[in-house]
């Protein structure tokens, strides 16, 4: 029912819906995954806070990276999230940040003997990342030729587990928790950026604005910071 919604509001006025908002996002945990039937995480719980204190209906849905990537620039009333924040995506969507502000790091896996102490050294190991991750446009853009692109953050991670990439970049704030389960040690730092809610260019400006607000004040509360380190992650100031 909800696909046949989408579907119609893409060449039929929807205002009777006009205030539900459909979210998508990946597998990517802790910050957004699939546990049985419900969907949680440390975005997803920062979405889900947002869109209650306005009061507004949404919907999450999970799926590969690309095709949220996609919906969320050619559907109505749809956003993707966690979204890096950079130039090139800038005019494509309208914003709603930061659900946090992190650093990528290339990671390894332990016993590799992949070593580089900066990124020009890293350039000559196959790194693995995923269709559409705004990490492949970071990677295309600081010179790394020799890419291997998946379709998910999970397949990529089975390659560099299974020796069958030398790198990955990852979030270091899902770091922090990943190491703790696999045999993976940090190589060097790839980028910084906001991460945010990325939503379709003609989204209500004043939807926009109070889910903005109501993130704002979510920071300020502190309860983002709580969010996180329910997760495993602690949040720098």
């Amino acid at each position: 029912m909800k696909k046949l919604l989408l579907l119609a509001c893409l060449v039929l006025p929807c205002t009777a819906h006009a205030q539900t908002v459909t979210f998508a996002t990946e597998d990517y945990a802790p910050f957004n995954y699939r546990e049985g039937k419900e969907i949680k995480g440390a975005t997803v719980e920062q979405v889900e806070k947002i869109m209650a204190a306005i009061g507004v209906d949404f919907t999450i849905e999970i799926m590969p990276w690309a095709r949220a990537f996609s919906l969320a620039r050619t559907a109505p009333m749809t956003c993707v999230f966690a979204t890096a924040h950079n130039g090139a995506r800038d005019p494509l969507f309208k914003w709603v940040e930061p659900l946090l502000i992190d650093r990528n790091i290339l990671i390894t896996r332990k016993g590799s003997d992949v070593t580089a102490s900066n990124l020009d050294e890293a350039k000559k190991y196959t790194v693995g990342t995923q269709r559409e991750d705004y990490t492949e446009t970071i990677l295309k853009e600081k010179g790394f030729t020799k890419l291997d692109v998946a379709s998910d953050f999970n397949a990529t991670l089975r390659k560099l587990l299974g020796g069958r990439i030398d790198m990955m970049p990852i979030s270091e704030l899902y770091f922090e928790k990943l190491q703790v389960d696999q045999p993976v040690e940090m190589v060097t730092v790839l980028s910084s950026q906001p991460m945010g809610i990325a939503c379709e260019k003609n989204f209500p400006a004043d939807l926009l604005a109070r889910m903005q607000a109501a993130l704002d004040k979510l920071i300020a509360d502190g309860d983002q910071k709580q969010i996180f380190l329910k997760y495993g992650m602690n949040l720098s100031d």
